[in-house]
């Protein structure tokens, strides 16, 4: 659980969001912070069972070999299943309540399992194991968009956004959580020798593999507009949506960066 969730390399994207957003709406970061720890749990347990043989059989991790092959797939499974439990007792035991109501945490909690559940995560790994080359987009959403969703809602949720400002930040969440996968795809393919290409066999749907660059390119700035849309409602809030911003350029400009 150690190895993976406090690998070097990580983003920590859902924190970093999840605080963002929570801050956006006048919330007390420190009220964020068991949530955007729980986040991140859960999303290193998706990336341990999804790095599974029997899923997108891939070796390595963040630069680094992945769970499995360093413990073993039976480790790996169990790590992932304690990671996903230890997440929601982490929010209970650790949110002080005197700075979320508890009604909120109920909504966070109930958030992160719609996220991982059968409508979700599981949704966009079934697909990309058993659907064809049209799911490509349905996979990408439920599989990386879900969780940048979640992560953008639960800190709207931790400091009471009202509906209206948790619906955009649900399409920016979704849109950011899509274009970090499509950039992260980018960058591959453009570290990949031939040979490793030969040699890579993993099983899981990208937007390069089925596009190819130049398309996956411009689906990248369209996520990225896309987000920036949904952010420009939240002018009121000043300087506070700024973070947001930022955060839009930095996962679109991993490989835009320098001309490419």
């Amino acid at each position: 659980m150690r190895y993976s969730a406090l690998a070097e390399g990580a983003k920590r994207a859902p924190p970093v969001m999840c605080v963002a957003a929570c801050e956006l709406f006048g919330g007390d970061r420190f009220a964020a912070f068991p949530t955007a720890c729980a986040l991140e749990m859960v999303h290193t347990a998706s990336l341990i069972h999804d790095d599974l043989p029997c899923m997108d059989d891939d070796p390595s991790r963040r630069g680094q070999p992945s769970n499995h092959t360093i413990y073993g797939v039976d480790m790996a499974i169990l790590a992932g299943d304690a990671l996903f439990p230890l997440a929601f007792r982490h929010i209970v035991s650790n949110t002080p309540t005197s700075l979320v109501p508890e009604t909120r945490l109920l909504r966070v909690i109930a958030e992160i399992a719609r996220a991982v559940g059968s409508t979700g995560m599981a949704a966009g790994q079934f697909l990309d194991l058993e659907g064809g080359p049209n799911s490509i987009e349905f996979v990408q959403e439920k599989k990386f968009g879900e969780m940048g969703e979640c992560s953008a809602v639960c800190g709207g949720f931790l400091a009471g956004a009202e509906d209206d400002d948790i619906e955009r930040l649900r399409k920016y969440g979704r849109a950011v959580g899509v274009l970090y996968q499509v950039v992260d795809d980018l960058l591959e393919a453009k570290t990949r020798s031939d040979k490793d290409e030969k040699n890579k066999k993993r099983k899981g749907q990208s937007y390069v593999a089925f596009y190819g660059v130049e398309k996956a390119m411009e689906v990248a700035e369209d996520l990225r507009a896309k987000a920036k849309k949904e952010l420009d409602g939240f002018q009121q809030y000043g300087e506070k949506v700024l973070p947001l911003y930022s955060f839009v350029d930095y996962a679109a400009d991993r490989t835009f960066s320098n001309g490419d």
